[in-house]
């Protein structure tokens, strides 16, 4: 299923939550395709490490896009579950994201503002200045991080959650995501990825109710990551 076994992509791990390293191409819930997914992985590992002979469980918290690597955090338990999808909802976690975008954003830093129409036909969506009816808003914080010859590496601090915000926002000032074809990128990475990770997710614990901060590291078999990440 991916180029590294679940065990060496283990980011977090306690009786209550586990976090993994996506790996670009990687579905976190099944779609059409009807391709592996990335849960049931997990769940194969949960029961040999635990020598669990019946059905495990794993709940889905959050969801990173098929082709966007990095953090995600599942539940173990049905406690934790409805606990981290509330602190999802109420946008009571940090999420930073890494990016590589062709050209040089003018500002160092900047926050952006948009408002966004999904069109779930397209499974794409599409920023504006102002509000429009159907629109819901966006916002965002990038600051750059790393000048490379071609691309630029942002770090990007969410502060909302809106389908494909960050492919969409950075496409609309015209400093698209490499790799990312449908928000027009020059061209496709050869894996099918985009150079979008999501680098660290930090949130209250929702049953030890204590701090956790979870880092990814960037792919590393991919040397453009690898350049811009030292």
């Amino acid at each position: 299923m991916s180029r590294k076994n679940i065990e060496h992509r283990i980011l977090h791990e306690d009786n209550h939550l586990i976090a993994v390293n996506k790996e670009s191409g990687e579905l976190v819930q099944g779609d059409k395709t009807g391709d592996p997914i990335l849960p049931d992985a997990i769940k194969k590992y949960i029961a040999h490490k635990y020598g669990k002979p019946g059905a495990v469980y794993l709940g889905v918290t959050h969801r990173l896009d098929r082709p966007t690597s990095g953090v995600v955090v599942f539940a173990r338990t049905s406690k934790a579950l409805p606990r981290m999808n509330k602190l999802f909802a109420d946008h009571k976690t940090e999420k930073i994201y890494w990016a590589l975008v062709e050209g040089t954003p003018k500002s160092k830093e900047e926050r952006l503002v948009h408002y966004l129409v999904r069109n779930t036909k397209q499974n794409k969506s599409y920023a504006h200045d102002h509000e429009i009816p159907d629109s819901k808003k966006a916002a965002l914080t990038y600051k750059i991080i790393k000048q490379l010859e071609r691309y630029t590496l942002l770090e990007i601090t969410l502060e909302t959650g809106r389908h494909h915000q960050i492919r969409c926002q950075l496409s609309k000032i015209g400093h698209v995501i490499k790799g990312d074809l449908k928000y027009g990128a020059r061209r496709s990475n050869k894996d099918g990825s985009i150079h979008l990770h999501a680098r660290q997710l930090s949130f209250i614990h929702p049953v030890k109710k204590e701090p956790v901060t979870i880092v990814a590291p960037v792919p590393d078999h991919d040397n453009l990551w690898l350049a811009a990440s030292k």
